[in-house]
This record gives structure tokens, C-alpha cells and sequence, in this order.
């Protein structure tokens, strides 16, 4: 029976700051059982942490009693925070603009000022004289001659501790725009409406929905997904007429699988809506004109095991698909197709060549590729010829930028590395010929001062895991020097060498900075993420680990001076080489952890459990239960000593609710047998992403960086 938590919160917090640990609650406030399928019981004395409302006071009591305890023990380091804050805004150009794209006649772009947390969306008409380097000269000199803004995000957030829009599109007549706005860090929206015209905000508002909307040609119909008020996943698509009643939306499809997420979209000619639905294994689209959008017709019913996507242009449609190709084949069909007998092959599979995407031109086609653990672009022309985007570097990130219209012989694309700040390039298809259209600015920053590295590490399979590096020139490796190691692993998300601003304040006090690239991410193709996830799940931590018997063997770091990074899935990760290696770790910083897996894979109203069966496993299935449990950090804390730790979480966290790192380190006290010091700050006011704005930001991850400069002995 749960008693009075808020006194011993309170208790809590003043042995903090006599102790140096928080106190743990009294036995009988953690009689909890879990009842588990197969016939399994399992213990859960700290489950009474989770409050589903967010509202019960013992439990917040009890998170601003670890709040309290993090404020104490970073307390002697606020010199330190406060410097490293002040180095990392040091380098944002404040009053940054992004580089324009045109669209229907107008120059789109986002621009920040001075001082200000949150960006402004705005536009210029189109006209004589009028290009992307233009709005750039005068954005760079506040020259808001001719502007349009179309969203001020900074007076929307006015008064509201957390403030965020995900998604705006602008009417195919440029006369509306619709926004969805998010005040909780929930990632649960609500669409608005301005007429661009007057600027007036209208009262139709739509709640309960996803970041993701799309005008019908009427300029008037606009297409939205509705949210589950429980699960929050996905599950209708709804259509909506400015200036009637929300509640005479039409339902335009229901997606009854929970294992499904859902997006909506136009095709790259404008002329059809889809909805998109995918799961971890399969998808499925249906389209309809967007000129009259009453039916969507299924372009090809899902099948387990085959994903595809697809996008017309040309009188065709180009599909991305992975059926009978692992690592996804291109094919082309006609628009009137709905079945894939139709689809014929345009880009062969390759086992040595990921697919990613692709982007339609009227004369020729760009693919995003990954190859040896590297991106590339390929771009094939008319007749068949081909050729790649160069690289500059051996270690880097390649992607398509926004290329907004498909008449140009111009694509564009980002570029980046562990050394070189976020640049845009235009290239000529036709001539060859190579624009810089922006290097984001960071000032004080030389990258002729760090040295980027790629190296593979041997896991203790045999298999090659390929590692980012980046230090400071004049760096040795003779086995000294701190080590920051960052992994995430999962979902096949790609971590990708790119450039990131904040490190640099570690490797100016002689850090060196690490991506592991290890199994369950996609960089080495589909297989590389088949072989981290359901059975395979262990790889990624032994990777993980392996890489950092690597570096230290080579000299890149002391053995006793690593630090261990990862957030969400990553820090699953933490969670599993804490318990696996904790000696290999002075460090770990991990963020929204995601270390309760079972708990919550049984839980089918928790966001994301439904659809992530194909990514873990179903507990409801014996094998998998035992597998996972095998695994999963809160299952496996034990009597050991365990690194220095700081984790974070956000109350209103949506994707990793906050009551498992909670739990987590409410447990971790109790067994941890050394004397590494372990936080926990929760952000009050904050989801999965963290606070909103800018410089918020920062001053949450100055902290963490105080922490782990400070004991990796680094100031």
C-alpha cells in the first residue's frame, strides 16, 4: 500500500546533499508484482513511479526530490556548466537564416535573430533579380524588404514553458497556410489555419493529431492524420474544410493494424495524395487524385516481409521496394497500376549497395545510396549514364537537400563530417559545374585545427564494425587521453558522421570523439540491421563493447578515461553495457532511455509497444519474453560496481515514458556496489526531445557535459 512518498521525497532530497546519495523509499512502499505471460511473476518495487496522468504529487515529489539532488551535486561545477555554455553559443551564428528554395512563385526560409530561442518562417515573392544568393544578402544584412512572414514562432511560444511546430504547408494557391503546434513536448499537435493574405489566425483548430498535413487542390480540403487518445499511435486520416466544424470532419481511412504508423504526402508532380502506413516489415500506400481526392485506391496491398515506396513523375511511377532485394531495388510502373505484376526493374538490387531514396527530375533521377558504411549519391541521366556526387573526405555524410521543383538541371545536396560544418552544394547535372550555396557559420571554429579518422574494429565474431573518429590536431595516441564513445543501434537508423558543434568543447580539452557504427543501424546495408534486432538484438552491445577494446588497444584512449554515450534506443544500449562492462566505463551520459523493455512490450497501450514487435519481439511469445528479459537493463541490474552515470528524461516523454529511467535508477541505487556518482534530471516541462528552443537547450546538455568533463578528469 503506497504511503506517504512525499515526506520521504522530501527526506530524500536533504540526505542528498548530507550523503551524496538519495535515499531510497521504505520497503513497504515497493511491494509490487508484475504479472508476466508463460506463468512468470517478476518483481517491480519501484512500478508505483509510473503516473499515466502525470499528476500524482508523491511521484513528482519524488522527481524533483532527484532534481534537487542533480542541482547539489553539479552545484561545485557551475563555473564549469556556465563555461561550457557560453563555448557552445559562442559558436551559433544567432542571427542565421537557411538557404532558400523556391516553390509556386515564392522563396521559402527559416531565419533565427539575436538572442532569440526560436526560428521564424518566412518568404519572398519571386521576381527579377530575386534568387536564393539575394535573400541570402539581405537576410545576412536585416534587410526585410519585401518579407512575408508567415510563422513567428518566437511570440507563438510567448508565456509557454515548452513550445514546438512540427509540420506547416502552404495552400497550392499560397493563400493558406496550416500549421500543427505541440505545447507539452507530447508530440500530440494541434493544426491551425492563417490566411496569408490578412494574417489572421482562424478558430478552426484541430487536436489530437500528428505533425503531418496536406492541402487538396480546392485550397480549401486539408488532409490530417488523427491520433488515439490512448496509444497515441496513428490510426485515422481524416479531411477537414476551412471554416466548418471539426466535428464534421470526414473520416477518410482507419488503419485497424496498431502495428502500422501513418504519413501522408504528395507526389513529386503534384498530382496525387497518398497515405502511407509501414510497420517495422511491410507498407502499403493508397492514392488518390489530388484534384479530387474522394478515393484512394490501394497502389499495392502489404505483404509481410516486402516495404516499398513510391512517388510519380513523368508519367510514371518510380517504386523503392525491397521485395526479392534486401538492400531495395528501384522499378517503374504506370499510372494506373495497382498491382505488382506490373512493376518492371529500373535499378538492379546489389548485396554491396544500399538504397535509400530518390528524388524525380524532369531529366534525370538522384539516389541516396550507402556503401561500405559511407553515403554517395548516383545520378543517372537520360540513356542510362551515370555518375556520383564526390566526397571530399574519408569519413562523411551525403544527403539530398530540399529540391523543391523537378524542372532543373540543378540538384542540391548536403554535406558534412566530423570536422566540416553543415554545408549545402548545387551541382550541375548537364555541366559538372559545383555551387557552395552555405557552410553554416561557427564561429571561432577552424577546422584545420581536428582530424577526422575512419578505422574498423574486429568484434568478437569476426565482423568489421566501422568507427568515426575525430580529435584535436596534435593529438597522440599513446593511450592518455579521454574518450567520448556515442552509439545509438537501432531501428536501422544510420548515425552518420556529421559535423556537431558541441563536441568541439570536448576536443579542445584533449577528448576524442567516437561514432561506433554497430549493428542494428543500416549503415552497411538491410543486413547489418537484421543482424541487431528480435534474436540478433545482443550484437549491438557486444559491438558496442568490442569497439571499445579496440580503441583503447590502439592507443586512442586511456582505459580508465572512456565514456559512453547513447539516448532512447541508445540508451538501451547504456543500460545493457552497464550491465555487461561496467569496469570498461568511467562515464555513461544516457538520455530517455528506453530500459524497461519488457514492462513496457507487454503494455500495448504504451505509445510505440504495438508497433515495435517486429524491432524486439512479442513477450507474449515464450522465446522472445526470455530473450528480452535476458537483456533488458532494469531486469539485469545487479550487485556491481557501476560507472559514474547521468541520465535524463522529459516528464511528458511520449516515445520513452519517464518512469523507466525513473525506475532504472531507483533500483541501480539500491545495488550499486561503487562509488561513481549517478543523477537523474528530469525536465519538467519537457518530452522525448528535450526543452524547447535553442539555447534551452544547451544549457541541458552544458550540464551533462560539465559532468562528464569533470570525471573524466578533462577541465
Amino acid at each position: 500500500m503506497k504511503t506517504s512518498f512525499l515526506l520521504a521525497a522530501l527526506l530524500m532530497t536533504q540526505q542528498a546533499i548530507a550523503t551524496d546519495t538519495p535515499a531510497p523509499p521504505d520497503a513497504e512502499k515497493r511491494e509490487h508484482r508484475v504479472q508476466a505471460p508463460h506463468g512468470a511473476v517478476r518483481d517491480d518495487e519501484y512500478y508505483w513511479l509510473r503516473d499515466d496522468a502525470r499528476q500524482d504529487k508523491d511521484v513528482i515529489a519524488y522527481l524533483e526530490a532527484e532534481n534537487a539532488y542533480v542541482d547539489a551535486v553539479m552545484a561545485p561545477l557551475e563555473p564549469l556548466r556556465e563555461a561550457l555554455y557560453e563555448e557552445i553559443v559562442g559558436r551559433v551564428k544567432q542571427d542565421d537564416s537557411s538557404v532558400p528554395y523556391r516553390e509556386r512563385g515564392w522563396w521559402y526560409y527559416t531565419r533565427y535573430e539575436t538572442g532569440r530561442d526560436y526560428p521564424i518562417h518566412a518568404r519572398r515573392r519571386d521576381g527579377e533579380g530575386v534568387d536564393a544568393a539575394s535573400i541570402q544578402r539581405a537576410n545576412e544584412a536585416g534587410d526585410t524588404t519585401g518579407e512575408q512572414i508567415l510563422l513567428e514562432v518566437n511570440q507563438l511560444a510567448e508565456g509557454k514553458d515548452y513550445y514546438s511546430v512540427g509540420d506547416w504547408q502552404v495552400s497550392q494557391d499560397n493563400t493558406m497556410l496550416a500549421y500543427a503546434d505541440d505545447t507539452s513536448g507530447r508530440r500530440q499537435y494541434t493544426v491551425r489555419f492563417k490566411n496569408l493574405a490578412t494574417g489572421e489566425v482562424l478558430e478552426d483548430a484541430i487536436p489530437g493529431v500528428s505533425a503531418n498535413v496536406v492541402w487538396a487542390d480546392d485550397n480549401r480540403t486539408l488532409f490530417y492524420i488523427e491520433n488515439d487518445p490512448e496509444t497515441l499511435l496513428t490510426k485515422r486520416v481524416k479531411k477537414h474544410v476551412v471554416g466548418t466544424p471539426v466535428s464534421e470532419d470526414v473520416l477518410v481511412y482507419e488503419e485497424a493494424d496498431d502495428s502500422f504508423y501513418m504519413g501522408i504526402g504528395r507526389t513529386r508532380d503534384d498530382a496525387f495524395v497518398c497515405i502511407q502506413v509501414e510497420s517495422t516489415v511491410s507498407s502499403e500506400m493508397r492514392c488518390a487524385p489530388a484534384a479530387d481526392p474522394r478515393e484512394f485506391a490501394v497502389f499495392a496491398p502489404r505483404q509481410r516481409d516486402v516495404e516499398y515506396d513510391a512517388d510519380h513523375h513523368g508519367g510514371r511511377w518510380v517504386v523503392r521496394t525491397n521485395q526479392d532485394a534486401p538492400n531495395f531495388k528501384l522499378m517503374t510502373a504506370p499510372t494506373d497500376a495497382r498491382s505488382r505484376d506490373q512493376w518492371q526493374e529500373w535499378l538492379a538490387h546489389s548485396d554491396e549497395v544500399f538504397i535509400e531514396g530518390f528524388e524525380l527530375f524532369d531529366g534525370f533521377t538522384a539516389v541516396e545510396e550507402r556503401s561500405n558504411a559511407l553515403e554517395r549519391v548516383r545520378l543517372i541521366k537520360p540513356g542510362g549514364s551515370e555518375e556520383y556526387v564526390r566526397a571530399d573526405e574519408p569519413a562523411y555524410s551525403m544527403g539530398l537537400s530540399v529540391n523543391s521543383e523537378a524542372d532543373t538541371e540543378w540538384v542540391r545536396y548536403g554535406y558534412t563530417s566530423l570536422t566540416t560544418p553543415a554545408t549545402t552544394y548545387e551541382l550541375n547535372v548537364a555541366t559538372g559545374e559545383r555551387r557552395e550555396l552555405k557552410r553554416q557559420p561557427v564561429p571561432g571554429y577552424d577546422p584545420e585545427r581536428y582530424v577526422t579518422e575512419r578505422v574498423w574494429a574486429e568484434a568478437r565474431d569476426g565482423t568489421r564494425i566501422p568507427v568515426s573518429l575525430v580529435y584535436r590536431r596534435g593529438y597522440e595516441k599513446d593511450g592518455s587521453a579521454a574518450l567520448l564513445q556515442y552509439a545509438y543501434g537501432s531501428y536501422g537508423a544510420s548515425m552518420d558522421p556529421g559535423f556537431n558543434q558541441t563536441v568541439v568543447s570536448l576536443l579542445d580539452r584533449g577528448m576524442v570523439y567516437a561514432i561506433a557504427h554497430i549493428r542494428g543501424g543500416q549503415e552497411m546495408g538491410r543486413k547489418w540491421y537484421d543482424d541487431g534486432k528480435l534474436f540478433n538484438k545482443i550484437n549491438t552491445f557486444t559491438d558496442f563493447i568490442d569497439v571499445t577494446d579496440f580503441l583503447v588497444g590502439e592507443g586512442y584512449a586511456a582505459k580508465d578515461r572512456v565514456a559512453a554515450y547513447g539516448g532512447s534506443a541508445g540508451g538501451l544500449l547504456m543500460g545493457a553495457v552497464a550491465n555487461m562492462a561496467p569496469e570498461k566505463y568511467a562515464v555513461i551520459l544516457s538520455q530517455v532511455p528506453f530500459v524497461d523493455v519488457v514492462t513496457t512490450m507487454l503494455d500495448p497501450s504504451i505509445p510505440l509497444t504495438t508497433n515495435e514487435y517486429d524491432e524486439w519481439g512479442n513477450p507474449e511469445q515464450a522465446d522472445y519474453y526470455q530473450y528480452m528479459l535476458s537483456y533488458s537493463p532494469y531486469d539485469n541490474l545487479k550487485a556491481q560496481a557501476y560507472p559514474a552515470m547521468f541520465i535524463g528524461t522529459g516528464l511528458w516523454d511520449s516515445q520513452v515514458q519517464y518512469w523507466e529511467p525513473a525506475k532504472y535508477v531507483a533500483r541501480l541505487r539500491d545495488l550499486n556496489t561503487g562509488e561513481g556518482t549517478v543523477v537523474f534530471r528530469t525536465n519538467m516541462d519537457a518530452g522525448h526531445g528535450g526543452k524547447s528552443g535553442r539555447f534551452r537547450r544547451y544549457r541541458e546538455l552544458s550540464e551533462m557535459y560539465a559532468f562528464l568533463v569533470d570525471r573524466l578528469g578533462a577541465n
